[in-house]
């Protein structure tokens, strides 16, 4: 069977196990029922994901000239302590920047490679812990918009690290860490004027990821220089592909690039 689409980063559902799928134009697919079998990956072209133009993908599935101009590509996205839709401040378009800025978000602990703090939309719990593989997660606190995290997480990023090492999380390589326990002594630390959101009872989620053993040594594929790959698909982590013969495939790194996948 063969399906040709965009790719955009792996939809997920929370389950037992996560459940993993690719929306194409005129196809789903089901990932975690492809465990097991040969995939190949061939690149065709590009297609920016905002003006939908054949050019090369510069970062985020964008083209050069959207990621610098796009709203969905603003510097609040990576560094949330820089939005200012709370002053009425337009960095590229106010009103998607009011909408997606003023809305309730969750600084958080996430066990991936390393305990880690981060900052999600509350829409995006627990989508965001899943595409960053983490095996447990837990809110530290509710801020009512973007700027009240991001400038959370900037205070508690001094105290707890705030990357993932990709590698070392699909090699499950972590130390079991007290997230209750860190979340207790990262309290102090919260800025005085998002203290009052500081969440003090919610639960540890766990998750369980389609993974049968994790690989050995990484071989990363970028299909814009690799365009075309066939392996045999052996988990999912993440938003990760991983394969029989220790490649990964990064699908969100991969956003952009029009594929055709045939399953045999």
């Amino acid at each position: 069977m063969q399906y040709q689409g965009v790719l955009r980063k792996m939809r997920t559902e929370l389950q037992s196990t996560i459940q993993y799928y690719l929306i194409f134009e005129n196809d789903v697919l089901n990932l975690n029922q492809l465990i097991g079998k040969k995939i190949q990956l061939s690149f065709d072209k590009y297609e920016c994901l905002s003006c939908g133009n054949d050019r090369e993908i510069f970062r985020q599935g964008f083209c050069k000239t959207c990621f610098f101009e796009a709203p969905q590509a603003g510097e609040w996205i990576m560094h949330p302590e820089k939005s200012t839709a709370h002053l009425n401040l337009e960095d590229r378009d106010l009103d998607y920047e009011k909408k997606m800025q003023l809305q309730p978000h969750i600084v958080y602990l996430a066990q991936s490679s390393n305990a880690k703090v981060g900052v999600t939309r509350k829409s995006q719990v627990p989508t965001r812990w899943i595409d960053q593989g983490a095996t447990k997660a837990l809110p530290i606190m509710e801020a009512p918009n973007r700027y009240l995290a991001g400038i959370t997480e900037v205070a508690l990023k001094q105290h707890i690290a705030d990357k993932t090492n990709w590698r070392k999380m699909l090699q499950g390589i972590s130390e079991d860490e007290d997230l209750n326990e860190i979340r207790s002594s990262l309290k102090k630390h919260i800025p005085e004027e998002s203290s009052a959101f500081f969440l003090a009872h919610e639960s540890v989620l766990e998750l369980n990821f389609p993974i049968e053993k994790p690989p050995v040594k990484l071989n990363s594929l970028n299909l814009g220089k690799t365009p075309e790959y066939t392996g045999t698909l052996k988990g999912i982590k993440g938003q990760y592909l991983i394969f029989e013969d220790d490649t990964v495939f990064n699908v969100r790194n991969n956003e952009g690039l029009v594929v055709k996948i045939t399953v045999s």
